[in-house]
């Protein structure tokens, strides 16, 4: 996008631009994107009363922005400039305690309620607010106090900001009901302007957030929902964490991988550490203590080339604008989620990989799910012979895009997969081959790979028996029964395309 504001870095007083002198006096904001300028315009004109109701629903918008096109800053400047407290609703407490950080270190004032407090905690939120607190953060569970409810009403609650809203549908239906009440807070504390921010929404998202929010209606501000900075490769293996630890070896850091659970994220972690150098990597999940936490997040932030295994609990909360590479061991439920998490790179415009690792098994764990539906998204993103980027935007109900970058509008040829080598092995010696035999041959040729390619001999025999039993289990090698017992060979009915690598 084009800046559209540039101001005289002498004279920074523009008193016909409240807007802009906001965002630089408070945040250092030099100009403001296009779709932030139309966002806050729309927010401060439904509060004013000028705006056309019926294309505006009454102030009533929801705002799809990719990741990192500066959300916050479209519900933070306007906070600064209404003559009364906004209300922003987040998903999860580290969200809302990285946000306050940030925020009065950019001298907007804010206050935060969460469960657990005492009224004496609370009183004090109250007596900042009545002192000029221009922010009230919070989140959909603490909101279910109708007494809570009730004093935030009576501070007269100008705007209401639900961020990451998507989570309104993706939660609400799911582990997180208080999410769909938060149309009987809205409808209680009845503010001039409500606005939902989400960067990834497929319509049947967005319908079912406007029905919840906004009981259907709704006006839509929507971007350009590609992030054309961020380029998608898809990598094919059947032992995840060893590719991992080859992405980290080879690929730009600072890194996020993320792990399917908090185990794994803890395992990864682990085996970087040991491959790397203690202090290579960290991780962080649901389970770990606000202090731990607080001390990973610290830690990478400043980190110019650590690698962090986390969960999908880490997802919403970072604000780190230098990740180079994204990893997946697991594809995330929804191409939402997958977009949303891959977004975590290149936030400071630069370029970012998205790399999902993908194996045989995932293959047959998705192949159960209706062509089409949302929890198809994902096999279609990783198994698609066109465009990746625009499997995922066509999910999202997106516009067409030229790629910027992905594996294969780019040509990118890799080597062998670790399945895709003993497949060929074994099409290439029919009835040569025991289980035992290609598991063997296969883990001296992947250690000799890995050598090469970092350093280290990583594979283990374990490796290999995983290999082979994917490739047993999806039917691409079968095992002879008569003439050459016990020997494999590789079922043409099944894959009648194998890679000649």
């Amino acid at each position: 996008m084009e800046e559209i504001i540039k101001i005289d870095e002498d004279d920074w007083i523009y008193e016909d631009d409240p807007v802009a002198k906001a965002a630089y006096v408070n945040f250092g904001i030099r100009y403001m994107f296009p779709w932030q300028r139309l966002v806050v315009a729309n927010i401060m004109e439904a509060y004013e009363g000028r705006e056309d109701n019926d294309a505006f629903c009454k102030g009533r918008q929801i705002v799809l922005l990719p990741t990192g096109a500066g959300k916050s800053l479209c519900f933070q400047v306007p906070a600064l400039l209404l003559d009364g407290p906004s209300l922003v609703i987040y998903p999860l407490l580290a969200l809302m305690t990285d946000q306050q950080r940030r925020m009065e270190e950019g001298s907007l004032r804010s206050v935060t309620f969460r469960g657990g407090q005492t009224e004496k905690e609370r009183a004090v939120c109250f007596e900042k607010i009545k002192n000029g607190a221009k922010i009230i953060l919070a989140n959909p569970e603490v909101l279910q106090s109708k007494k809570l409810v009730r004093q935030l009403k009576e501070v007269g609650i100008k705007h209401i900001a639900i961020d990451e809203a998507h989570c309104v549908s993706e939660w609400g239906d799911s582990f997180r009901p208080s999410y769909l009440g938060l149309g009987e807070v809205i409808n209680e504390l009845n503010p001039p302007v409500i606005t939902a921010f989400t960067a990834t929404a497929s319509p049947p998202v967005l319908a079912r957030v406007s029905e919840i929010l906004f009981g259907g209606q709704a006006h839509i501000v929507r971007s350009e929902s590609d992030r054309q900075n961020i380029h998608y490769f898809v990598r094919h293996t059947a032992v995840k964490k060893k590719l991992a630890l080859e992405l980290a070896g080879t690929e730009q850091r600072p890194m996020i991988i993320f792990c399917g659970t908090r185990g794994k994220s803890e395992d990864m972690a682990r085996e970087l550490n040991f491959c790397f150098g203690n202090g290579t990597a960290q991780y962080y999940h649901a389970g770990l203590e606000k202090s731990e936490k607080e001390a990973v997040e610290k830690w990478f932030y400043q980190s110019k080339d650590g690698i962090l295994c986390a969960t999908c609990a880490y997802g919403m909360g970072v604000d780190k604008k230098d990740i180079k590479t994204v990893v997946h061991l697991e594809a995330s439920a929804t191409a939402e989620a997958y977009i949303q998490e891959a977004g975590r790179g290149g936030r400071d415009g630069s370029i970012a990989k998205a790399i999902l690792l993908w194996s045989l098994q995932d293959s047959l764990d998705y192949s159960v799910y209706k062509a089409g539906s949302r929890e198809a998204a994902l096999r279609d993103f990783a198994e698609t012979t066109s465009c990746r980027r625009q499997v995922l935007l066509d999910a999202l109900g997106a516009e067409q895009a030229v790629c910027s970058g992905c594996d294969i509008c780019n040509g990118i040829k890799y080597p062998p997969s670790d399945w895709e080598l003993a497949q060929k092995l074994i099409k290439q010696n029919p009835h040569f081959y025991s289980s035992e035999e290609i598991e063997e041959e296969l883990s001296y040729k992947m250690n000799q790979h890995f050598l090469k390619a970092i350093g280290l001999k990583v594979w283990e025999h374990n490796d290999s028996k995983t290999v082979v039993s994917q490739l047993a289990k999806t039917g691409r090698i079968r095992t002879s029964r008569f003439l050459w017992r016990n020997k494999l060979y590789v079922n043409r009915n099944i894959d009648k395309s194998i890679k000649n690598v």
